[in-house]
């Protein structure tokens, strides 16, 4: 950013402040919504992992662009809790890094992009969902194709992971997506227990489900519900497509159309 852009962006925001004041979400410093500092802390720092179900369920791999911790969990809380939609933006350009990651392991430029469900309550409360609203800003193109079935059984905070696994057995698909390549969309990843039951419904839709990918992963926890993550290649996700699944000539203008909105190719019928 040359200096005279970043003077008049600066202006630009002591000028929004005096109408709107507004403290940074990550360390609660006057009249910014994100401090230099803290939107520094924010650079893409990409993980991987590969969630395991039990009872023989096919693995999922992840990739996320965010440790959930320090700026990065306050901010992305201050979007979540609070309504600050303005922080998207600044989260956006992580989870894009995560999605071109994740699309070049898993090598379906014609893949489409389904966020997991919130609750309808949450929903209601906030006006918005958080992995819709960033993969937006980011410029891709989330499809809504997973919902609720039911209200659930509470918070997940705490449960181990079976628990957690029969918890969100309630998302379902109300169509058949045979032959439709997907990779799940979230915000946050902690034990991926949502992750693996929204990829078993797809799975039992028809749909090949490659993989996933979020904005911010929890570190690594103890217990069942403890993800191991990995800054480097991570087992099961290959750093580049194998030659059998290559991204095919021309990928990246089918993913530039997927984020600008426009119609993919295997889109599912009603979609």
């Amino acid at each position: 950013m040359t200096g005279w852009v970043r003077a008049l962006r600066e202006a630009v925001l002591d000028a929004s402040a005096l109408v709107a004041p507004v403290d940074c979400a990550g360390c609660s410093a006057p009249d910014r919504a994100l401090c230099p500092a803290c939107r520094a802390a924010l650079h893409p720092s990409p993980r991987s992992a590969v969630l395991r179900a039990p009872a023989g369920a096919p693995p999922l791999p992840v990739v996320a662009g965010l440790a959930y911790e320090g700026v990065a969990r306050a901010a992305i809380l201050a979007l979540k809790q609070e309504g600050r939609t303005e922080l998207a933006r600044t989260l956006a350009p992580a989870l894009l890094v995560a999605a071109d990651r994740g699309w070049a392991a898993f090598g379906r430029a014609d893949a489409l992009l389904v966020p997991v469900p919130g609750s309808p309550e949450a929903a209601r409360q906030r006006g918005f969902h958080p992995a819709a609203l960033l993969a937006r800003r980011a410029g891709l193109a989330p499809r809504p194709l997973l919902r609720l079935a039911d209200a659930g059984d509470g918070p997940q905070k705490g449960r181990a992971l079976a628990e957690r696994l029969d918890a969100d057995r309630r998302i379902s698909t109300g169509r058949r997506l045979d032959g439709c390549a997907v990779v799940l969309l979230d915000d946050v990843v902690t034990s991926g227990a949502t992750l693996l039951a929204a990829a078993a419904a797809l799975r039992g839709a028809g749909a090949l489900v490659l993989g996933a990918v979020a904005l911010a992963a929890t570190p690594r926890r103890v217990g069942s519900a403890a993800v191991e993550w990995s800054t480097g290649p991570a087992a099961g996700i290959p750093s580049a497509p194998p030659s059998s699944a290559a991204i095919p000539s021309g990928s990246r203008t089918d993913a530039s159309r997927m984020r600008m909105g426009e119609p993919l190719t295997h889109a599912p019928p009603g979609d």
